[in-house]
């Protein structure tokens, strides 16, 4: 079986896992990784929905070599598949368990968290990211600091964004203005941990402090929907409680009609035989931040996700998000 991948480390890392597991699950069967250079790993300096999104420029390509027939199964980051568009001919066949859904800070060497919160922003500390909802967040927690536009893997070469960091780079856009450099990141946790720099993390944010992006910490395997065959063999890797939580958090992101843009947040749990649903959806100054949370059985998930979607739209969350829309 052929898996695509994405050619950064983590994916590659991430791959590799999937690959793992199914090796123990199905013994005897052959499985190897292809890698794709995506429109979002070539050009690292454009923002993300001026690409399409995450979808446009990570998920796009690969996803055609699936329906091609070119590859079995495609290796995603969930937080990057869309959630506000169909996939006509694929199916994802199974949602891994869930690392950490939290986010976290990483410093320059020369840095400290206190500096952070003394920064003015007259002279402010930048912090980089290419998150709309970290930035967001970012805003309440740090207020004196600029958040600035980051993007590029996380290692692996000299583009990447802890060495852009630790180096004290600038980071090109596609105006040709360069910003920074950076005096901090706010990245994944569960990224960090899967390419070995877990030891970077100086604060991990609490749900609470930042609520987590859409799928945040969930690996997943898409295929194409008419191949049962590989549908099966995925789905002994399947982790039914995560798969739960990840379709009422996207059932919010689909009734939202979220957008690459879009600061929506959301993280669902199972507690006590139940799923326990929270989501926001903010302003990207940050001031207004509309939470909402319930709870309900682990059989309906997308019925959660909708109970949760609607009573944020009828707090404004619609107005939010048209207001983040670039023409």
């Amino acid at each position: 079986m052929k898996i695509g991948t994405r050619g950064s480390v983590m994916a590659i890392a991430q791959t590799e896992y999937v690959i793992r597991q199914l090796e123990l699950s199905h013994s005897g069967v052959s499985f190897e990784k292809s890698i794709f250079e995506t429109r979002g790993d070539r050009d690292t300096t454009a923002k993300l929905s001026r690409q399409g999104g995450k979808g446009g420029a990570f998920v796009a390509e690969i996803r055609d070599a699936v329906r091609s027939g070119e590859l079995h199964a495609a290796m995603h980051s969930l937080k990057d598949i869309p959630g506000n568009e169909e996939t006509p001919g694929l199916i994802i066949a199974a949602y891994l368990e869930r690392r950490s859904a939290s986010d976290c800070l990483v410093l320059r060497s020369d840095r400290t968290e206190a500096a952070l919160y003394e920064s003015k922003i007259e002279n402010p500390l930048k912090i980089g990211t290419t998150s709309v909802r970290r930035a967001a967040f970012l805003k309440s927690i740090y207020p004196g600091c600029e958040t600035i536009h980051y993007r590029g893997s996380v290692v692996g070469s000299d583009k990447s964004r802890l060495h852009k960091l630790d180096n004290g780079l600038m980071q090109d856009t596609a105006s040709g203005e360069a910003v920074g450099p950076a005096d901090a990141l706010v990245l994944a946790s569960a990224g960090l941990e899967r390419v070995g720099e877990s030891s970077r993390i100086v604060r991990e944010f609490s749900l609470d402090e930042m609520l987590p992006a859409i799928g945040q910490g969930i690996i997943v395997v898409e295929c194409r929907s008419a191949d049962p065959t590989t549908i099966k063999m995925l789905s002994a890797i399947d982790h039914f409680q995560t798969r739960c939580c990840a379709l009422a958090e996207r059932e919010v992101l689909w009734i939202l009609n979220g957008h690459c843009n879009s600061p929506i947040a959301g993280h669902c749990i199972v507690k006590d035989g139940k799923l326990e649903l929270a989501a926001a959806v903010m302003s990207l100054t940050g001031n207004t931040v509309l939470r909402s949370r319930a709870e309900g059985p682990l059989e309906l998930p997308r019925e959660l996700g909708r109970k949760v979607a609607a009573q944020l739209i009828a707090d404004g969350a619609n107005e939010l998000i048209e207001e983040t829309r670039e023409s």
